[in-house]
């Protein structure tokens, strides 16, 4: 160790971290030593900004260590939280020990470092405070198979003392975890101390893999129904929170991971942990819709608080859709919490309505908000009568950003229907509240006045790059005439960034689009994916012609969001070479979900798109 008499012994300003010079880190260090709680919390929180920011150590972070080792020990207080920042800093994963690479890197020095202070550090397990032994466990654990075999010895004796005698169960279960870093096993399983069987029921988790034995799940369902009120405070470096080790064990094996959630949720849904654990099996695994609403629906008595529920709510409401016929019992349920005066009655009047259940539609009239009405016209096309009156009405009230698109958006569904809201589009463009769905919806419903081409041939001339795309695109599709698309796109496309969003825009134009085509052709070979993509998909709209598209899209295609709309895109080619069978038949027989769900999907969830499309075409080919 260190003291800080010492810190100018080294050079800082010639060392970096996250923000630069390491100037700074004398002074944080020095302020642990004030008897000032707070000046030493906010010195351990700068020292995590910039020795160890995100993850990532720097090379002034193993100079600060035997110095942090010191301050543990003699500094007033913050050990826990010092300890903490040490095995943090320590991070590593095992097999990096033997890359090239890590006899030079500062993770390699930061647990030399560590290795060298530690036998000051273990009198830090014998602590009086429960918090501080938990800490001191945390950095034996973080470099417990780089100590020579001496001090090995010692350490797996002071551990078995610990899970053997230690007053507190939180302490026992860490000695568990950290014996098992030393390959020292334990009966932990058969324990009298649910804390210590649990983590045993996890160590046996992670050797084993899935699927995982009954007495593992069974102790964990049992075991694992009341969260760690601590957990948070005392991370395991490498395997984050116990919390998140679970859930991550857990939906590794989705049949083990329902039965526990079940039993979670049976025990009172502490912490929503099994309601959680249920989505993340959702979002993880394909086809686990129905269980999963089942035990959502059966975690809603058991929230805390209205925005918990709310929360559950919501989760529901993105399933729903999934089910082919979403039960009577289920839509009932949601009807009654869509009564609520709270927070709680919007997201399960939505998921009301993704169920198709008609009784949504009257409350949605009675008060209504954009998501709702969107989701309405999704789902209820037949209402439009019913529901545009209500759209024109939020429209003329003024609607601007998020709530204005999805008020325009929502005239989409509605066909034919959607010209009676010519005036309040007409309005929007103007005003610019939310200008560019208004194009787009303009152009889609075919009414041409000179007011309207006249408006969209100015907008087709603006500085935001999306609007002049929408208003070309609309201006052509009111016009049939090019001339004002393709001058817009000629500045679109002639050296600007993110082309492929315009790139996307050209579908209506087709053949018409084809003066464009030499800044199409050299984009097929960007540097950029989703260029490449969208160059390819325009090219064949316009040439009509698959054989400069082809080779582009089949080399983009793959279970990414890029990959998905290649994929899209060569289906519209009608050319699905036979080599892309094996991946089509990977896409369509996965039982894990290839694509994550995103806030910029869309309506319905990338997986099954991808599922779906990929059944399409392996039944076209064959």
């Amino acid at each position: 160790m260190k003291s800080p008499k010492e810190l100018d012994n080294v050079q800082w300003h010639a060392l970096t971290h996250a923000y630069g010079s390491a100037e700074d880190v004398p002074e944080l260090i020095r302020a642990l030593y004030q008897d000032d709680e707070e000046m030493a919390g906010e010195a351990i929180y700068e020292l995590y900004g910039n020795i160890h920011h995100q993850g990532t150590v720097y090379p002034a972070s193993a100079p600060a260590v035997p110095f942090l080792a010191h301050a543990v020990r003699h500094a007033p207080g913050k050990r826990d939280e010092l300890l903490m920042l040490l095995a943090v800093l320590a991070d590593h994963d095992p097999t990096d020990t033997e890359s090239p690479h890590w006899p030079g890197s500062s993770v390699a020095a930061i647990c030399a470092e560590l290795c060298r202070v530690l036998p000051d550090l273990l009198p830090c397990l014998r602590d009086a405070e429960r918090g501080v032994r938990r800490a001191a466990l945390r950095v034996v654990a973080a470099v417990a198979e780089l100590l020579p075999a001496e001090l090995r010895a010692s350490i797996v004796a002071q551990l078995d003392r610990l899970y053997a005698t230690d007053p507190v169960p939180a302490v026992r279960a860490d000695a568990v975890v950290v014996l098992a870093r030393f390959c020292r096993e334990t009966a932990a399983l058969d324990s009298a101390l649910p804390e210590v069987r649990l983590a045993a029921a996890l160590l046996g988790a992670e050797r084993s893999g899935p699927p995982y034995s009954t007495e593992l799940v069974e102790v964990i369902a049992e075991d694992g129904a009341e969260p760690d009120p601590g957990d948070d405070d005392f991370p395991w470096s490498g395997t984050t929170t116990q919390e998140e080790q679970l859930t991550r064990l857990l939906t590794r094996d989705p049949d083990a991971g329902l039965a526990v959630a079940a039993r979670w949720i049976a025990a009172g849904d502490l912490g929503s942990r099994g309601s959680w654990l249920a989505q993340q099996i959702a979002e993880t695994w394909r086809d686990q819709e129905p269980q999963v609403l089942d035990l959502l629906v059966a975690a809603l008595p058991q929230q805390e608080d209205a925005g918990a529920l709310a929360s559950r709510l919501r989760t529901i409401g993105h399933w729903i859709e999934h089910l082919p016929e979403p039960g009577a019992d289920l839509r009932d349920t949601l009807n009654r919490y869509a009564s609520a005066d709270d927070e709680t009655a919007e997201p399960a009047l939505l998921a009301l309505v993704r169920a198709r259940d008609p009784r949504a539609l009257k409350p949605v009239l009675r008060r209504p908000s954009a998501q709702l009405l969107e989701a309405a016209a999704r789902h209820f096309p037949e209402a439009a009568d019913q529901l545009i009156p209500v759209i024109r009405r939020e429209l003329a009230a003024g609607a601007t950003g998020n709530t204005g698109i999805a008020l325009v958006g929502a005239l989409e569904p509605l066909g034919a229907a959607a010209c009676q809201a010519q005036r309040e589009l007409v309005d929007c463009l103007k005003t610019g509240r939310a200008a560019i769905v208004a194009a787009r919806q303009l152009g889609l419903n075919g009414i041409q006045t000179r007011e309207i081409t006249e408006l969209l041939c100015n907008a087709a001339q603006s500085t935001d790059a999306s609007l002049s795309a929408a208003a070309a695109v609309a201006h052509y599709r009111l016009t049939g005439n090019a001339g004002v698309a393709l001058r817009a796109f000629e500045g679109l496309l002639s050296g600007r960034d993110q082309t492929h969003w315009y790139l996307s825009s050209l579908q209506p134009l087709g053949s018409a689009a084809a003066p464009l085509l030499p800044f199409i052709e050299p984009l097929l070979e960007a540097g950029y994916e989703w260029t490449r993509m969208a160059a390819a998909e325009a090219h064949h709209w316009i040439t009509g012609s698959p054989d400069r598209a082809v080779p582009v899209l089949i080399e983009l295609v793959g279970p990414t969001p890029v990959g998905l709309r290649a994929l899209k895109a060569l289906a519209s080619t009608g050319q699905v070479p036979d080599e892309l069978r094996p991946t089509l038949r990977s896409f369509f027989f996965s039982p894990l979900r290839l694509l994550n769900d995103s806030p910029l999907s869309g309506q319905g969830h990338p997986d099954e798109e991808l599922r779906t499309l990929a059944r399409t075409l392996l039944a076209a080919d064959g």
